[in-house]
């Protein structure tokens, strides 16, 4: 079922994607999943209507920014946070993977910025504050904290790492400068980078494409229980000398972290890994992680991590992480490769994912998969990740469909039995 139908690209985030209530798929008008810099609206499709609207509309729009896009919904809130290309983009100074912030909008309030993350490149640098770019922002199960990945503008740009945003009981003021902007949130990045990982230590030359652990947090294996922490892939280097990819996983105390005012750092630095986050490597592999995209999902229950690692003939599957002792499960054996990130449902008993150019929905608990659309390899191509509904009876995913002479990014659903 084809739930879109206007001349426009409408690209679903990787996650949260529903309203709270079902009712609502929250959208970007890219058409392009590379063309961030040059899309100024963010869109909702009704599931039952089909109705669509405007939520935001950026200002003074050009082809180098500010752009926004990779929309996703407040589990808990009817509020929508999104990437935000900074307000002074320009030819000059164009939309970067350094140049850009998380934006929320309330759907009562639409149109109406909330910048999330505060940005300040004078130094000295105000606590709570970054001086980069934060990107595929994502919610914890109770809405109050958010994970991210991050660059920095100054140091090391191309160093990515992953990052959290939290209340900090007021907002992160700082002086109106070109580049900068003030945030509701106290932002932290959560792990140390390096350009060059000593071979077979657990340093990390990425951090990336990360999850929350559990809905609300996980049990560790001392038997204490975690309230908030984020898994995320990391860049590693085998005794050889080769980047192998691994999960690590962060344990985060958010009053620890608000504490840590000097995190933020000074002239010269990047901002530091506070008080109140403890890292530890989850697994340690001969392959590490397939280089397919995909940002790693939990179980409810935090107990596992899935993510996608390349089988004996290189193949990209579906793979199991036991949070706490870093064993790792194959739970596909397709002879096609999973294209792209994946999607559990909410009772953690399903995965959905892309193959061959068709969804399929892998049953965890029979570790069996089923094919639920049936296109052809040369029809319309599906796209992105296909995402559950609040519960759990529908998937929406995003296929290229023609359109006025033209092939545009719809939002398609297909109802489970």
């Amino acid at each position: 079922m084809q739930l879109t139908s206007t001349a426009m690209g409408h690209t679903l985030h990787h996650n949260g994607v529903f309203s709270k209530d079902g009712h609502w798929i929250v959208f970007d008008g890219r058409n392009q999943d590379t063309r961030i810099g040059e899309t100024g609206m963010i869109g909702m499709v009704h599931l039952h209507t089909h109705e669509e609207k405007t939520i935001y509309q950026t200002q003074n729009a050009t082809p180098y920014g500010p752009g926004v896009g990779a929309a996703s919904f407040s589990p808990v809130i009817n509020r929508v946070l999104f990437i935000h290309g900074l307000v002074d983009a320009g030819k000059e100074q164009p939309y970067d993977i350094s140049r850009r912030t998380g934006v929320a909008v309330d759907l009562e309030q639409p149109f109406r910025p909330v910048f999330m993350d505060a940005r300040d490149m004078t130094a000295p640098y105000i606590p709570g504050s970054l001086r980069g770019g934060t990107h595929s922002h994502c919610w914890s199960g109770d809405g109050r904290l958010i994970s991210f990945t991050y660059n920095d503008a100054l140091i090391a740009p191309e160093l990515r790492t992953v990052g959290v945003m939290l209340d900090g009981g007021r907002p992160v003021l700082v002086d109106t400068a070109s580049g900068n902007n003030s945030g509701l949130y106290f932002a932290a990045v959560i792990a140390e980078v390096v350009p060059l990982p000593k071979p077979g230590s657990d340093n990390i030359s990425k951090a990336f494409d990360e999850c929350w652990v559990g809905t609300s947090g996980y049990t560790n294996a001392s038997g204490q229980r975690i309230a908030y922490a984020i898994a995320f892939q990391g860049n590693t280097r085998n005794r050889r000398g080769e980047t192998v990819t691994e999960i690590f996983i962060a344990d985060l105390d958010p009053a620890e972290i608000v504490k840590d005012t000097a995190a933020t750092g000074t002239c010269g630095e990047r901002p530091h890994v506070p008080n109140g986050v403890r890292v530890r490597r989850a697994t340690r592999t001969e392959k590490g992680l397939s280089q397919v995209r995909h940002w790693l999902r939990s179980s409810p229950d935090g107990r596992f991590i899935y993510a996608l690692a390349p089988d004996d003939t290189g193949i990209a599957q579906v793979v199991r992480c036991t949070v706490n002792n870093g064993q790792v499960s194959y739970m596909t054996h397709n002879t096609t490769p999973v294209d792209y990130s994946f999607n559990l449902n909410p009772g953690g008993t399903h995965i959905a994912y892309v193959t061959d150019n068709n969804v399929y929905l892998l049953d965890l608990l029979a570790n069996k998969s089923r094919q639920v659309t049936f296109n052809k390899p040369d029809d319309p191509k599906v796209a992105g990740a296909p995402s559950f509904s609040p519960d759990g009876r529908m998937l929406v995913f995003n296929q290229y469909r023609p359109q006025e002479g033209q092939l545009w990014l719809q939002v398609m659903a297909v109802a489970l039995h």
